[in-house]
């Protein structure tokens, strides 16, 4: 959202957030605060509220006839203070987090928030304002709330907003596709698969592990001025752990977290109803659309063993090759972000900086952001994706478009405020609120990296490498506030000697420039080895808000690229 229309958002709220958890002391909490929740990128999770049995998450609230006629009652309160345009969400957010460590479980969160926002425009200007009273006198006041703020901020406002033409699409309905709504399997049931987790992760070498499963549910309403009605109901899942294995001689420690990826689905994504691996090499597995946890703990466990006698990396120039699991990170932080037009402008900076990509290199249409190999592509409409949805919260249909298209930027995301100044017509469909009481704006999609045309195994793609790394996982890293310079780190590395897989090797961090890594781009493996990176609570905006986002690729080979030892010496 563009920073001069930012000001006419102010919101009246009274959230009421209901949540079922178990307390956790001091010591616990610590453990947890730094289990590793890294794609979290700056969002907390919600665990305060008043109790609510885990039950009563999946009682429903109102009917979409009910909806609808609530929807027509601010849609006509608006219209008859003055507003020129308005977009009512009657939204119903339900998340269930569990959180455990060896033989303990350490936290249930069931936390669900209901209520109603209401957005306008009133003499060119944004209004918004919401409330948890979803009765109809209720949402009427709301939306003379709504109307009265925007007339108010009206009075400072330099130029009206400019909404690009948008259709509606009448009475909709969209649900993610899943198989097994993962609010109605029994909380023994995953307590059960996290306990087997753990356990088998200590048989196998480790002395610590925490393992977490996270879900989400958004019941959403949306309707609008322009002749939308729109229902959907979207579903999220998270598995995930930590591994570590100590050397009590040496006194070391050394972790490695779960291989998982986020994923737009229900709960057959671990129970094996969805089951599909991918062969990687030295024994390693790759999971697409599927998530075999007790699998990749055991493996997780002997690996971060493994870890501890890892030798140390040269530092110097190698060719990598970066596992999809890992270059998702690299994805979301080099492309994912500077590409978003309200940080292009600099109208926003909160928790990810603007941007290096601005107009005048777009304009050029031969801004050379990588190699000819490198095709990414914004898409909202990818099965199983985080960002997937049938409509983004401004009623647009969701679709598929080109970020950059041979190596050249050729666009950026926007939404329907934003648009007008790329010259386009139409909103590319990428806005989104976290929940009912917060504004909706521009969110990063899905943004992936598309596989080679030729077909290229991973195997195939170490076999042509004489001096390179091998990269799976995301580990910690950095990148400057116009997402140019960077460093990045991993889970697990590998050394390429002439053609093979050797040793395992430690302290591996890589640096470069968004452009100059890009350009280093040489290799793609082909669509069988294709795979989602997944950011479950992706930070942005001010008061912030989350969102989650996938980002996929196959593996890519990057050469020459600088490699430095992030060990010490004590």
């Amino acid at each position: 959202m563009c920073c001069r229309h930012r000001l006419a958002y102010l919101a009246t709220t009274s959230q009421q957030t209901k949540t079922n958890h178990i307390i956790m002391n001091r010591r616990d909490f610590i453990q947890l605060s730094g289990m590793g929740i890294g794609a979290m990128l700056g969002a907390s999770v919600p665990v305060l509220g008043n109790i609510v049995p885990a039950e009563a998450l999946l009682d429903p609230k109102i009917d979409p006839v009910t909806k609808k006629r609530l929807a027509d009652v601010a849609l006509n309160a608006a219209k008859a203070r003055g507003a020129t345009y308005t977009d009512v969400r009657i939204g119903r957010y339900m998340q269930q987090y569990l959180f455990t460590r060896e033989t303990k479980v350490q936290n249930i969160v069931n936390a669900e928030s209901y209520g109603v926002g209401i957005r306008v425009i009133a003499n060119g200007t944004w209004g918004f304002a919401a409330t948890s009273d979803v009765t109809t006198q209720g949402i009427a006041k709301c939306a003379e709330t709504a109307v009265a703020i925007a007339k108010a901020n009206a009075k400072i406002q330099k130029e009206p907003v400019n909404l690009a033409p948008q259709k509606g699409v009448g009475e909709v309905v969209w649900n993610t596709p899943i198989k097994r709504n993962a609010f109605e399997v029994p909380v023994q049931e995953k307590i059960d698969l996290l306990m087997k987790v753990n356990s088998e992760a200590m048989k196998n070498g480790a002395g610590f592990v925490t393992s977490n499963l996270f879900f989400v549910n958004e019941q959403k309403y949306f309707a609008s001025s322009d002749g939308s009605y729109i229902d959907q109901d979207i579903h999220r899942i998270w598995p995930t752990f930590t591994v570590t294995a100590v050397d009590k001689q040496a006194g070391k420690f050394k972790t490695r977290d779960a291989i998982s990826s986020p994923m737009g689905m229900g709960y057959e994504y671990l129970d094996g109803l969805a089951s599909e691996k991918i062969a990687a090499p030295n024994g390693l597995v790759g999971y697409r659309n599927s998530y075999d946890m007790v699998e990749d703990a055991i493996m997780a466990a002997k690996q971060a063993k493994e870890k501890l006698t890892a030798k140390t990396v040269p530092a110097g120039k190698y060719d990598l090759v970066l596992d999809p699991n890992h270059l998702g990170l690299t994805i979301h932080e080099s492309v994912g972000h500077p590409t978003e037009l309200d940080r292009v402008l600099g109208y926003e900076a909160n928790y990810a900086g603007t941007s290096f990509a601005t107009l005048d290199k777009w304009q050029t249409k031969a801004f050379n952001y990588g190699s000819k190999l490198v095709n990414i592509v914004a898409d909202k409409t990818q099965p199983h994706c985080l960002g997937t949805v049938g409509y983004d919260d401004e009623g647009v249909p969701c679709k598929e478009w080109n970020l950059i298209k041979d190596g050249v930027l050729v666009n950026y995301q926007a939404i329907r405020d934003q648009v007008g100044i790329l010259g386009e017509k139409e909103s590319h469909g990428c806005c989104y609120a976290d929940n009912w009481n917060s504004v909706q704006f521009q969110r990063m999609p899905n943004v992936s990296l598309q596989p080679g045309k030729e077909k290229l195994s991973v195997f195939d793609m170490i076999k042509g490498v004489e001096k390179g790394i091998y990269i799976i996982g995301r580990g910690s890293y950095s990148i400057d506030q116009q997402r140019y310079n960077f460093q990045f780190g991993g889970q697990l590395f590998y050394e390429i000697k002439n053609g093979e897989l050797t040793s395992m090797l430690d302290d591996v961090a890589y640096q470069s420039n968004t452009q100059e890594f890009w350009n280093s781009c040489v290799q793609i493996c082909d669509k069988d080895d294709y795979r989602t990176f997944g950011s479950f609570f992706d930070g942005k905006g001010q008061p912030s808000q989350v969102s989650a986002v996938s980002h996929g690729s196959a593996t890519t080979r990057f050469n020459g690229v600088n490699v430095i030892n992030t060990g010490r010496k004590i």
